[in-house]
């Protein structure tokens, strides 16, 4: 019989939560790193048993930890790395490498936001992305932005110094939150076909497995950049893409939602009817591609929902008309906020959604978004959600 297990990772630790297909009673398991900031947690689709968690800390800097047991228990890949005082990870094992070939020396620099140049530095790791056909080959995104690749199972980790060199590197420069690569998505049909995307710098594509990349900004506007038309530039929140359709991705920006129909290489946006265009997650139905959920907050500086009322939006027609799902979440004095990372979507029929909040709640839905219940209160902040769906 099936069985789900949402992964959570929060500011003080990572939770799992576990359900019958059913999915109306959870346990709850953790926190697992109590007290670290795990900005990601990630089950491999090769082996739903290997999961991969970014542990970071201000004061002992980051770690990956590695369950092969789903999640029972958990080893730091060939044990934990040190980190320098320029912020550079050290050490024999879990180190994040960077190619300097082609980002001049010793590590080239990126742009400020007051437009001066900074050197680039290593903070955290942002986002983790198992292979869809290896359970030891998994894609970090890092803060500052960078794309690191681990074939070992996370015990070493190089960098594809590609993007990292493209002549735009130059210009980049951090959101308000720093200048991480949150999002990274593998064409199932041609693994080679990679998208990220880096906050702020835009939408990036790479069809030769990471060797050279481009922007894919076309049809972005960003008024608050000095060329709201720029190829790069771009405070990119979140991009989604249904498996079956590769071509077709949707985007949450820093204002705006935006769909592509060609891998990228255009965007028009399809905001329709929200009651704002602004928010950070976005993501595609299990089993209908024009079905598309996100949550809008009321603005770039007010990071709650309109009103109070914390609302999932679903359009069923690929974007421009959406509906307001109400059911089971609060309606009225709610002011949490939801990452970028923190929604996800099971492949049961019908689909569950999840979404955790800044104010500790995870809340579940096992019919589409019809109608919700909160399977976890207050727990520390969330950061991200995952989601297995377990034969």
């Amino acid at each position: 019989m099936a069985a789900v297990r949402v992964l959570v990772g929060t500011r003080k630790g990572a939770f799992i939560l576990t359900s019958d297909a059913g999915r109306r009673r959870w346990k709850v398991k953790g926190p697992f790193f109590g007290g670290w900031e795990i900005y990601h947690i990630k089950g491999s689709p090769a082996d739903p048993d290997r999961i991969y968690a970014s542990q970071s800390s201000s004061w002992f800097g980051q770690i990956i930890q590695r369950s092969s047991d789903g999640g029972r228990s958990w080893e730091t890949p060939g044990g934990g790395p040190t980190v320098s005082s320029d912020g550079m990870p050290q050490g024999e094992s879990n180190k994040f490498v960077y190619d300097t070939s082609q980002t001049g020396a010793p590590l080239g620099t990126h742009q400020w936001y007051d437009g001066t140049q900074h050197p680039w530095e290593f903070r955290r790791v942002w986002h983790l992305e198992p292979s869809p056909g290896d359970p030891d080959t998994v894609y970090a995104g890092v803060e500052d932005a960078a794309l690191f690749r681990s074939t070992d199972g996370g015990r070493t980790w190089h960098e594809l110094a590609g993007l990292r060199g493209h002549r735009s590197a130059s210009q980049w420069s951090p959101g308000a939150g720093g200048m991480g690569l949150h999002t990274i998505l593998i064409d199932p049909s041609r693994p080679e076909r990679i998208f990220v995307a880096i906050s702020a710098a835009g939408a990036f594509r790479t069809d030769d497995g990471g060797e050279t990349w481009r922007p894919i900004n076309r049809g972005l506007k960003s008024d608050y950049i000095p060329d709201p038309d720029a190829e790069v530039g771009h405070c990119v929140h979140r991009i989604a893409m249904h498996p079956s359709r590769p071509n077709v991705l949707f985007m949450q920006k820093h204002w705006d939602v935006m769909r592509s129909d060609d891998a990228g290489d255009s965007w028009y946006e399809v905001s329709g009817n929200l009651p704002s265009d602004f928010g950070y997650p976005i993501e595609v139905h299990a089993h209908d591609p024009e079905t598309v959920y996100v949550i809008p907050i009321k603005s770039d500086s007010e990071h709650y929902p309109p009103k109070g009322r914390l609302r999932v939006y679903r359009s069923r027609t690929g974007g421009n008309d959406w509906e307001p799902l109400t059911k089971g979440l609060p309606q009225r004095n709610c002011y949490v906020n939801v990452l970028r990372d923190a929604m996800a979507i099971d492949s049961l029929d019908p689909c569950g959604v999840y979404f955790g909040t800044t104010g500790g709640q995870v809340y579940a839905s096992a019919d589409a978004g019809d109608s919700w219940k909160p399977i976890v209160r207050d727990l520390p902040a969330v950061l991200s959600v995952e989601v297995q769906t377990l034969s």
